[in-house]
């Protein structure tokens, strides 16, 4: 009996701390005040304008990339509602596409919708971070199962924003995304100074 309550009590510190470290030490655990002091401050309505490059990786569940894409993103602002064009590419060949609706209120909340997102997605921009969550519906060739999304994306400098988003099912998390996005102009002019030197 002695040594079926170590066992109990054993498995019960290790879902405790399990618990602790997903609540107050890992991805999840993040919240837009963290980011309330960073600068310079990212409004999407200013730094997810025009053309964007998108570059990035998608890991699976056990860590590994399983999949790399490019994508063109076009974002058109009208006060503070916005259209965010999406058009991916896949290292498979395969082509994606997505459009979204996005509005911001005046203490920085958004509202995203598109066609695959179940519901709306609700998001807060702080500092130099933005926060987004939201169900997303795989297509029906990925199983059309429905995902918890948490995007992330932080501006770094130069208008380059690096986006690291994760996907749940019941919970556990079942894929990774990590891209990096930047105005096509600055990629342009870039490539310009590259090509004078």
């Amino acid at each position: 009996m002695e040594i079926t309550a170590y066992i109990l009590l054993g498995v019960a510190l290790t879902l405790i701390a399990a618990y602790l470290a997903n609540r107050f030490m890992s991805f999840t655990a993040q919240t837009p005040n963290d980011y309330a002091g960073w600068g310079p401050d990212f409004d999407i309505r200013t730094h997810l304008r025009g053309p964007i490059l998108c570059e990035g990786v998608i890991y699976g569940p056990t860590g590994r990339v399983t999949s790399r894409f490019t994508a063109d993103f076009d974002a058109r602002w009208e006060g503070d509602k916005g259209v965010l064009t999406e058009v991916f590419t896949y290292d498979s060949g395969a082509r994606r596409s997505r459009v979204w609706y996005l509005e911001v209120d005046a203490n920085g909340a958004i509202t995203a919708e598109a066609p695959d997102v179940v519901g709306k997605g609700r998001g807060t921009q702080k500092g130099a971070g933005v926060q987004l969550t939201y169900d997303i519906r795989l297509p029906e060739e990925s199983g059309g199962h429905v995902l918890r999304a948490t995007d992330w994306m932080y501006l770094v400098g130069d208008g380059v924003i690096i986006n690291r988003s994760q996907f749940r099912k019941y919970g556990i998390k079942v894929a990774e995304l990590v891209a990096t996005m930047r105005p096509r102009e600055a990629e342009t002019s870039v490539g310009s100074k590259r090509d004078a030197a």
